[in-house]
């Protein structure tokens, strides 16, 4: 069995990032950033682009790598390699697809977050 190949994307804006209120399990009702896994042909950047706008109703553009996370354990469903992106885009945010709630949060004042994101989040604001 190969692992499986998803995204994950930050939006910060001024202090704050959007994070999204998991719908499903694993982690359901829990916070998390927008994203998920990247379809068969299609490039991860466009993966992220879709997932994310599929999400919160945002389009957003890449602007940066954040990093490649692989810990065979960091999904409980299993082995999953997560590209994370520093994005941009402008509108607001509207829960949509796979997620409950939509919202902004301080970057200081993080809700407990699903999976291996808060290390996701912590190697974005070091590129900022």
């Amino acid at each position: 069995m190969k692992p499986s190949v998803a995204t994950d994307g930050v939006l910060i804006r001024e202090g704050k990032i959007l994070l999204i209120r998991r719908r499903n399990e694993p982690f359901k009702g829990e916070w998390a950033l927008p994203g998920g896994f990247v379809e068969y042909g299609e490039r991860v950047e466009d993966a992220i682009i879709r997932e994310f706008e599929e999400e919160t109703g945002i389009r957003v553009m890449v602007k940066k790598l954040v990093g490649v996370y692989s810990d065979p354990d960091r999904d409980p469903r299993g082995h999953t390699i997560s590209i994370a992106f520093l994005l941009e885009g402008d509108g607001e945010a509207k829960a949509g697809d796979d997620a409950a709630e939509a919202k902004f949060f301080d970057l200081d004042n993080l809700p407990p977050l699903a999976f291996d994101h808060k290390k996701i989040i912590e190697d974005a604001v070091k590129l900022l």
